[in-house]
């Protein structure tokens, strides 16, 4: 059986997202931003998961477009973070690298369902 290589990759930026939630809290006090992208960051990967699941074609892919909105916050609350000088550059590059490459994911699988 083929692993879910976007449920892994959303998993994976979700703990990520996690730690910078925690990272945010203790270095900052910053409890209203982080809860925010913690929130978006963290709903990708669980409606991707709830997608694999949808009642239908159609609820599967608008599982996935939610997601997408999800990610496409989320990537707004990173760049936020960086403009504000929360965020060092290296970590906004490699979390926001992440996030995009999520958003293409999404949109090609989002994509290839309404083509079927």
């Amino acid at each position: 059986m083929n692993p879910n290589v976007l449920a892994e990759k959303s998993f994976d930026f979700a703990v990520r997202i996690v730690k910078l939630h925690k990272y945010l809290k203790k270095e900052f006090d910053k409890y209203i931003l982080s809860k925010q992208i913690v929130r978006s960051g963290t709903a990708i990967g669980a409606l991707i998961m709830e997608s694999e699941y949808g009642s239908s074609k159609k609820d599967f892919t608008a599982k996935l477009a939610i997601s997408l909105k999800e990610a496409n916050e989320t990537r707004y609350w990173l760049r936020l973070l960086h403009k504000t000088d929360y965020l060092q550059m290296k970590m906004f590059n490699s979390l926001n690298n992440d996030c995009i490459e999520l958003i293409k994911m999404l949109t090609a699988s989002i994509k290839t369902s309404k083509s079927r």
